[in-house]
Order: C-alpha cells, then sequence, then structure tokens
C-alpha cells in the first residue's frame, strides 16, 4: 500500500519538478542558449518551492475507464528537493483507483520523500524513505516509471507514461504560495 501511494506521490512531485525545469529552460543566456550546469538545476528547484494546489488528476489504468480525482490536493515542495503531497480522493474513485493499483486511506493518498531532477529528459524521479527506487510496475503511479513535466506559466502537468508511451496519469498543479524567503 505504501509503494502504490508513493507511485501517486511520484508523479506530482513530477508535475512540480516539471514547471521548474521548464522555467529553467526559458531562461536564455545572452547568446541565446539555454543555461546549463547547477544554475538550471538550483532554478528548477527554486521554481518548485513553495505550495501547489490540484487543479485536476487524472488516472488512465489500462483497459478501464478514465478515473477523474478533481482539483482537491496541495504539494509542497522545499529547496532541497523534499516534498509532501496529499490528494484527497472523490468518494465514487476510491475503488476504481484501488482496482488499478493507488489504495487510499479514508480517502485520502498522501506521502512525502525526495526528487530528483533530469533536466534533459524533462523527467523526475521520486524517492520514498523505505522504498526501492527500482522494481517492476505495479500500476499506473509506480516509483520506476519516470514522470515527464510540462510548465505552462504558473501551471505544471505531470504525466507518467507506459512503456509504449501512452499516459496512465496527468497531474495538473497551480502554484498556491512561493516558499518564504529568509
Amino acid at each position: 500500500m505504501v509503494r502504490r501511494i508513493g507511485y501517486l506521490v511520484s508523479v506530482t512531485i513530477a508535475v512540480g519538478l516539471i514547471a521548474a525545469a521548464t522555467d529553467a529552460r526559458a531562461q536564455k543566456s545572452k547568446l541565446g542558449k539555454p543555461e546549463t550546469g547547477v544554475g538550471t538545476t538550483t532554478a528548477a528547484r527554486k521554481y518548485l518551492e513553495g505550495r501547489w494546489g490540484l487543479v485536476s488528476f487524472d488516472v488512465m489504468p489500462p483497459g478501464k475507464p478514465v478515473v477523474h480525482l478533481g482539483g482537491q490536493g496541495s504539494l509542497t515542495y522545499d529547496g532541497f528537493g523534499n516534498m509532501k503531497w496529499e490528494v484527497r480522493i472523490p468518494p465514487d474513485a476510491v475503488e476504481p483507483l484501488r482496482l488499478a493499483g493507488i489504495p487510499s486511506n479514508n480517502g485520502v493518498v498522501s506521502m512525502s520523500g525526495r526528487t530528483a531532477i533530469d533536466m534533459q529528459a524533462h523527467t523526475l524521479s521520486y524517492t520514498v524513505q523505505g522504498q526501492p527506487p527500482l522494481g517492476a510496475p505495479s500500476g499506473p503511479l509506480a516509483l520506476n516509471r519516470k514522470r515527464h513535466w510540462e510548465v505552462d506559466g504558473n501551471l505544471l502537468t505531470l504525466t507518467t507514461k507506459a512503456d509504449d508511451g501512452t499516459p496512465l496519469s496527468v497531474a495538473k498543479w497551480r502554484k498556491v504560495e512561493a516558499a518564504a524567503t529568509p
């Protein structure tokens, strides 16, 4: 159960990281080339810092109808790559998600852990304490599935894909508040 919740959290984190990475890539040097190196990852992390509100979250289990989770959730990300995530599941979505391999605890899926950003591939990985990052996929949000990210202004979209490239989940987050500056 914890592993599957971790998968869902991974997707959410990926969305956050995608936004940060895209923002960093949008920053150009004087030569018009994207910035590279530590600055890019730092900019991505800085972009993600703060609190995000869930706009929408759809899970597409293979061979089953899409499960729409709506927009009741929050994501908090700090400058060190730590993330805490919580999504409230509508009552009519609890059973379809469980059958898809995503259990909830009284209609809530939550997790915390660390993220790593791959700026070139526009993907991120998520590590949940006590859970192995690799292994056989066991659901749409498996930890070993790459999270693909896109950023459009203040909207972060995180997509988990199957081996053939078809989407298994799509989460959209909007920045609610930036991290406090010391």
